[in-house]
């Protein structure tokens, strides 16, 4: 896999997969399944789901591999997108999979992941931050269709003196 181009900031990451997915003319009310930790992928899957909200898809939220837990990703008026109470069956045109899942904390390894998704055979995309599949060499284990790997350092931290 080799760099197709670089871009920054937050549309760097969200227009990159809104026309990835824009390009696979999915039929309507296709399933687009995201893979991640619940608390700090879910903001990032929220953003996501923001950049596709006009699409006549539906977005579902997995934590880690547990599909039984699967939710609806919703659009709130006045708030954005929100992973729903209501409950969904996973059936996805295309997979999602998170950086955090790779993370050293993360309660899943690649090879349970795999063992998760492997019954699907979709288009995978990858979302990272820091080299994060990489580094944990999930690299090796996924064929990514599509991997989206920023940047978000340095973390300036600024203050009041005192």
């Amino acid at each position: 896999m080799k760099v197709h181009e670089t871009a920054e900031s937050v549309p760097g990451i969200l227009r990159p997969f809104k026309s990835f997915l824009e390009s696979r003319n999915l039929p309507l009310g296709s399933q687009i399944v995201y893979y991640g930790v619940p608390g700090t992928c879910t903001p990032f899957i929220e953003l996501l789901g923001f950049a596709i909200r006009t699409m006549p898809i539906e977005q579902v939220f997995v934590p880690l591999t547990s599909e039984e837990k699967a939710r609806r990703i919703e659009m709130k008026s006045d708030i954005g997108m929100q992973v729903s109470g209501s409950m969904v069956k996973p059936s996805p045109a295309i997979i999602v999979l998170m950086g955090g899942l790779s993370m050293p904390n993360s309660t899943v390894n690649a090879a349970q992941m795999k063992s998760a998704i492997e019954k699907y055979q979709v288009p995978l995309v990858g979302v990272c931050f820091m080299k994060m599949f990489e580094k944990t060499g999930w690299l090796k284990v996924f064929d990514f269709d599509l991997l989206i790997d920023a940047n978000i350092a340095p973390v300036d931290i600024w203050r009041e003196s005192r």
